[in-house]
């Protein structure tokens, strides 16, 4: 297997390595050091593309590779939300979304020469209904921390999930099936730079 990177992937996401790591998608990690605030009149999707977009185009500026950057936003009742600032802030999401359905919007930016070209992918997750007991010991974790609307669907945070609605991959930070079509908008063919799997 040719091991040489195909592209450079703009984050310190474990869970993204992962995921192109699954598909055989040699890369390299770079990740882009923005300040992802959302203005007040943009919307959850647009947040996440734009994010995407940014960080990107901040890596792609010295690099000689395509650059894949991308940004998962949780949605509830048109607000999104981000990762929990304390473990008070984590309580306070997962309250919010316990026994309801929400959104997670991912979007994936690649930018190659100079194009940029972006999606977004949204995938509905619902919540089981969530005691004191349950949310106190997610909490008592450090998982819910560093995840967009406090939990991670593919460790404990699965236990609090009922059930999914579009790709789980989506929810875990890069909706893989899309990367073909993204891949083909910058003129690329994903397929021949993808090695065998793990």
């Amino acid at each position: 297997m040719n091991t040489r990177p195909a592209i450079i992937l703009a984050s310190a996401s474990p869970r993204r390595r992962q995921l192109l790591d699954l598909i055989g998608l040699a890369h390299q990690v770079r990740p882009a050091h923005i300040e992802e605030v959302r203005s007040d009149d943009e919307s959850p999707t647009d947040f996440a593309l734009r994010a995407a977009r940014d960080k990107a185009l901040a890596v792609a500026a010295d690099a000689d590779l395509p650059v894949l950057g991308s940004d998962t936003v949780v949605e509830i009742d048109g607000a999104a939300l981000g990762k929990p600032i304390d473990r008070a802030d984590a309580v306070r999401m997962l309250r919010l979304l316990s026994g309801r359905t929400h959104r997670v919007h991912t979007a994936a930016a690649l930018v190659c020469g100079d194009s940029c070209h972006a999606l977004v992918d949204t995938t509905f997750v619902t919540f089981r209904s969530l005691s004191d007991a349950m949310i106190d010991w997610y909490t008592s974790v450090d998982e819910p921390m560093d995840k967009a609307g406090a939990y991670a669907v593919q460790g404990r945070g699965g236990l609090l999930v009922a059930g999914i609605d579009g790709s789980p991959h989506t929810v875990v930070g890069l909706p893989i099936h899309r990367l073909p079509e993204l891949f083909e908008r910058c003129g690329l063919d994903l397929w021949t730079l993808l090695g065998d799997s793990p």
